[in-house]
């Protein structure tokens, strides 16, 4: 099993920056067996979308409504991934999950609890 914990979010006017992390612990076999890890949104009344994923080793893939405003990285030594969103609008208010993949697709993905991003214009 991963455990995987969130942190970063907040409040923050149009135009700002907020970085969210999303920290993974669990057992060492449990650790190596993710490939990828990224994040996702849901706003209310809206289906949960594709934020940002990237891969071990380094490959991002971006929801184009966030393509030039946030920026997905990953340190693979202390099983985090990071968020850097900069230009923010209010269509980015949402609950932010953080999510990891593992090599084998067949097995079930995981997700953090969700950190709240309210973008006030």
């Amino acid at each position: 099993q991963v455990q995987l914990v969130e942190s970063g979010g907040g409040l923050v006017q149009a135009g700002g920056s907020l970085r969210l992390s999303c920290a993974a612990s669990g057992s060492i076999v449990s650790i190596v067996s993710i490939n990828t890890m990224g994040w996702y949104r849901q706003a209310p009344g809206n289906q949960r979308e594709l934020v940002a994923t990237i891969t071990r080793k380094g490959i991002t893939n971006y929801a184009d409504s966030v393509k030039g405003r946030f920026t997905i990285s990953r340190d693979n030594a202390k099983n985090t991934v990071y968020l850097q969103m900069s230009s923010l609008k209010p269509e980015d208010t949402a609950v932010y999950y953080c999510n990891a993949r593992q090599y084998n697709s067949e097995r079930p993905a995981y997700w953090g609890q969700g950190t709240q991003v309210t973008v006030s214009s």
